[in-house]
């Protein structure tokens, strides 16, 4: 018998200062048996660093072709792939055809050497790379629970969570920007 995912029920506040984007998300996100805490904490975050009405979770480790988070338009038009970890270029090379942005978040701690062996591909693709801070993705992991709210605000380059278990705040890098 096949293992069930676990369900996470979320309400995110969330304050884009960047992009002054202002929501209440309510998340269900289903974490896969093979993902770890600190992806599923990625995800969120890059979830919410791209929210919009039309982005949506995607089967991700369960679905080869499809990325973890996406957007498509009411007539079904692939927007925006987005996945998060450390993928293959050829991947990436083929999601850049399929959707008209294709961002990537990278977040582990061998995300520094996945990124020098793999940036010359990724410089040909007209994508964007963005990298979380390791240490600081575990400590937003170790924050979550099954059921919970919290308020996220993203500033420049950090996200400042607010939990009633406790506060983090995780950094972000721009490795790529997006060449169109």
């Amino acid at each position: 018998m096949a293992l069930k995912p676990t369900i996470y029920k979320l309400k995110i506040s969330l304050s884009d200062l960047n992009r002054e984007y202002y929501d209440t998300l309510n998340l269900t996100v289903a974490r896969h048996p093979s993902e770890s805490l600190p992806r599923m904490a990625a995800r969120v975050l890059a979830y919410c660093h791209n929210a919009t009405d039309l982005l949506t979770f995607c089967r991700g480790l369960s679905e080869a072709d499809e990325p973890d988070i996406w957007a498509r338009s009411l007539d079904d038009q692939l927007l925006l792939w987005i996945d998060v970890g450390e993928p293959a270029v050829e991947r990436i090379k083929k999601a850049s055809r399929r959707a008209r942005q294709v961002k990537v978040y990278s977040f582990n701690s061998k995300s520094g050497v996945w990124w020098e062996q793999n940036k010359a591909g990724f410089a040909e693709l007209p994508v964007a790379v963005y990298r979380f801070d390791w240490d600081q993705v575990n400590n937003l992991a170790g924050l979550f629970q099954r059921t919970m709210e919290f308020s996220l605000m993203l500033s420049g380059d950090s996200a400042f969570v607010s939990t009633e278990s406790g506060e983090c705040e995780v950094s972000g890098e721009l490795l790529q920007a997006a060449s169109n």
